[in-house]
């Protein structure tokens, strides 16, 4: 490979060999995504799914720069946070297609997955919700003495939410080991953000918290890993959260229900030019990878998502008594 220096695109401290498994990593990512917008189409859903083909790159960026003990939350749009943190493809089907086999046993679905063995502590349905619930396990880090690290992924919605004022309130003046990775897809919903928010750059909103904030480009997962790593080392070693808004789009609609006419004439094309994985995948062969290798990556991710759907569609429907588990009264 190539020793000249790194492109756009890429990390510029991290091994080419690493950043290829990323490239694999949003591969099997979009194609989930895009299994899962086929099964709601067949029905095979229940209730709704919110997808997030085009954020990749921030979900597997950041976690990338997480250990496997540290502690990720996410939101309702959670399938790719909780892929990038470590689930496997099958039992993440066999969830929302609502399997016994599945991420919580079939009864969380497309907006609760869940995997606590990877540190992926939930997605939350509820706007803003778990920004707080974060807090409590960035502080039992700190109350047990470890150097464990949580980061929570939100959109730019939650920024008008109270729960996202109070959270990085405390987590500030507590200096708790919390990343704060805001999603900035640019629609809260249906809602552009200029017509629900006052400012321009929501990362300006951590002046206010006394915390860093930086606004980066959500599709270059190069700059998306090292702006991470960067956070997390400094949580890491008891200097307090980081706010961190990445600049993304998503390719579909809200939900399955939203064709998103709303948006403007051009505004999708204009973003699909920027698509994380094309421009993961252009940086990676201008910094001396064979275009074959990437070629293979793509060939290999979808068939293991074929594969790991296959599997989960084999699973049996929980049994009528399994109702009955993990109620508390």
């Amino acid at each position: 490979m190539s020793t000249k220096p790194p492109a756009t695109g890429v990390a510029a401290d991290i091994p080419l060999e690493e950043q290829l498994d990323w490239l694999r990593s949003m591969q099997e990512i979009r194609f989930f995504e895009e299994e899962c917008h086929r099964l709601f189409a067949r029905g095979l859903v229940r209730g709704s799914t919110h997808l997030a083909q085009g954020q990749e790159a921030v979900n597997v960026g950041a976690c990338r720069a997480l250990r496997v003990t540290d502690t990720m939350a996410c939101t309702y749009r959670g399938h790719a946070a909780v892929l990038a943190k470590g689930a496997p493809l099958d039992r993440a089907f066999g969830e929302i297609l609502g399997k016994a086999e599945g991420l919580c046993g079939g009864k969380g679905g497309s907006m609760h997955l869940t995997d606590m063995s990877v540190g992926a502590i939930g997605s939350f349905a509820i706007i803003g919700a778990h920004l707080p619930i974060v807090l409590g396990t960035a502080l039992t880090e700190q109350y047990e003495g470890r150097d464990g690290v949580s980061l929570c992924f939100f959109g730019d919605g939650s920024t008008n939410i109270g729960a996202f004022h109070e959270a990085l309130n405390m987590a500030s003046i507590w200096k708790l080991p919390v990343v704060y990775v805001c999603e900035n897809n640019l629609y809260g919903e249906y809602s552009p953000l200029a017509t629900t928010t006052p400012i321009e750059r929501l990362a300006d909103r951590a002046a206010s918290y006394g915390m860093p904030g930086v606004t980066i480009d959500g599709n270059d997962i190069g700059v998306v890993h090292e702006t991470i790593a960067s956070a997390v080392a400094r949580a890491r070693a008891g200097e307090g959260p980081t706010l961190v808004e990445a600049l993304t789009y998503r390719h579909k609609g809200h939900s399955r229900s939203d064709p998103a006419a709303y948006r403007p004439e051009g505004e999708l094309e204009a973003w699909m030019e920027r698509d994380p994985i094309v421009l993961h995948e252009r940086a990676l062969i201008e910094a001396g990878v064979e275009q074959s290798r990437c070629e293979a990556i793509r060939t290999q991710a979808e068939a293991d998502v074929t594969a790991a759907l296959e599997r989960a569609m084999s699973w049996a429907e929980p049994s009528p008594e399994s109702r009955l588990e993990h109620v508390f009264a």
